[in-house]
């Protein structure tokens, strides 16, 4: 079978899309003028495992943060507020990003980690219909391009041998045009970067420093893709 290496990544899409696990590919995606569109459904969100991602596309997000799934993990501020990827600051006066509660979407395991912000004798909660009002905006306008894009590079950082065959499939099922998947693993350790001979067809995987932050490891990886015009 044929693998897919980083030279065959290269190339014009119609849209790049960050498939997790945090927000890493979308941070990067901004800096190096590969996104199109605002952001979709998992730019902003922390998906641990891909297995999680492939049933959350194969049900095509059907039941995604609804509001009975979810549960307020942690609420000391470990993470920050923010809109579209950029911190929130209260006011020009003030240099600290508001807070973000961290919340848990029990049913596929991902989690909110930028959408609920920390406000003196406020419940999380309500925050919660703006959020999903975008949510389910950014989820229709997701699966739309998905299914009429001519080209798409999908890009997810951290995944199994097992995941990826099923991510392929998965796509397979939810594209008419072109898709290609580039898999980013961070290995602890590592200096350089190494291609990896899963046997995918449409999947090309790396071994990368465990770095998700390093704009290098992405400048190498990302060199010679671009947006169609």
């Amino acid at each position: 079978m044929i693998n897919l290496n980083l030279q065959d990544i290269k190339g014009s899409y119609d849209a790049v899309f960050s498939l997790g696990s945090a927000c890493n590919p979308a941070l990067q995606f901004q800096r190096l003028n590969l996104k199109r569109f605002t952001s979709s459904p998992l730019d902003w969100n922390y998906s641990p495992f891909l297995s999680d991602v492939n049933r959350l596309l194969k049900n095509k997000f059907n039941g995604f943060m609804e509001f009975k799934n979810m549960r307020v993990i942690n609420d000391k501020g470990v993470s920050m507020y923010a809109d579209e990827g950029v911190f929130v600051f209260p006011h020009k006066g003030i240099h600290k990003p508001v807070k973000s509660y961290l919340v848990l979407d029990t049913v596929y395991n991902i989690f909110s980690a930028h959408d609920f912000p920390i406000i003196p004798n406020q419940h999380w909660f309500l925050a919660y219909p703006p959020f999903k009002k975008t949510l389910n905006y950014r989820i229709d306008r997701f699966l739309d391009k998905v299914r009429n894009s001519p080209s798409i590079l999908f890009v997810r950082w951290v995944a199994s041998y097992q995941e990826a065959v099923e991510l392929e499939s998965t796509l397979s099922q939810l594209t008419k045009g072109n898709f290609k998947v580039l898999i980013l693993n961070p290995v602890e350790g590592l200096q350089g970067i190494s291609e990896v001979d899963w046997g995918l067809s449409r999947t090309c995987v790396v071994n990368v420093p465990n770095d998700p932050n390093s704009n290098a490891t992405w400048d190498y990886v990302l060199n010679g893709v671009t947006l169609t015009n």
